[in-house]
């Protein structure tokens, strides 16, 4: 979502509105557990949805904290810990658990998902995960996504352990990667192509028995376009006085 200012209100308001923004982030927990309960149950329908679930609220969530300014109504609670604590468990732990339980790697691939845990956790601590100029550093652990397209596509065990073990890595590469919520250029377009997948995923995971292939391989535009345009701002645009902020 694009960034909004604090809105004007009563500091009692501001308190009451916060804590609500706080409770809204921390329903990641309970969804975490029931992702955790379907992918122990080899359940895939209701596992990627409760991820999706998850990942709606961590798209929303930040724009609530800002439109309220829950620092500031906030001031004694850590809003961002509870934030990493709950992306942690969506978006790593439960989506990687769920790769094992489907055998989408075999147990020759069980390393590369451990190296995944355990980069992305070094990846959740790192200081420069984030820039102060609106980007990731290296992958941003978006193992939710690298796990449903594995589901999705069918690929062999070997290639799908191979992706995983090159992302795990790629978590500490010095790229700075899309936020498309934050990231200056072309936000607009960004934030745009992102609600579109976003739909695009919602309407794959309505039809999981039997997904769209065309939507599929549609939708995997906008992961290309994701990484190309990371690439682009960070080598091409560089050098490129018209990539000016949009």
């Amino acid at each position: 979502m694009t960034p909004v200012g604090p809105l004007q209100m009563t500091d009692r308001t501001r308190a009451v509105l916060s804590w609500c923004v706080h409770l809204y982030t921390g329903l990641g927990l309970p969804i975490a557990f029931l992702g955790l309960l379907a992918a122990v149950n080899a359940d895939a329908r209701a596992a990627f949805w409760w991820m999706f679930a998850a990942f709606f609220i961590d798209c929303t969530d930040g724009t609530l904290a800002r439109a309220v300014d829950v620092r500031r109504g906030a001031p004694d609670f850590d809003g961002r810990k509870l934030d990493d604590i709950t992306d942690y468990l969506n978006y790593v732990f439960v989506p990687l658990y769920l790769a094992w339980r489907l055998e989408l790697v075999g147990e020759t691939g069980l390393p590369a998902l451990l190296l995944a845990l355990l980069a992305s956790g070094y990846g959740f601590c790192s200081e420069r995960a984030k820039t102060d100029d609106g980007y990731f550093t290296g992958f941003p652990s978006y193992w939710n996504v690298a796990v449903l397209y594995a589901y999705l596509l069918g690929l062999p065990r070997w290639t799908n352990a191979l992706v995983f073990a090159l992302l795990a890595l790629a978590v500490f590469a010095p790229l700075k990667c899309l936020y498309p919520s934050k990231t200056p250029h072309f936000q607009k377009l960004n934030v745009v192509l992102t609600c579109v997948w976003f739909f695009a995923i919602f309407v794959v995971l309505l039809q999981l028995d039997h997904p769209p292939r065309g939507l599929v391989t549609a939708s995997l535009a906008y992961v290309a376009y994701y990484f190309g345009m990371s690439f682009w701002l960070q080598f091409g645009a560089a050098s490129s006085p018209e990539a000016t902020p949009a």
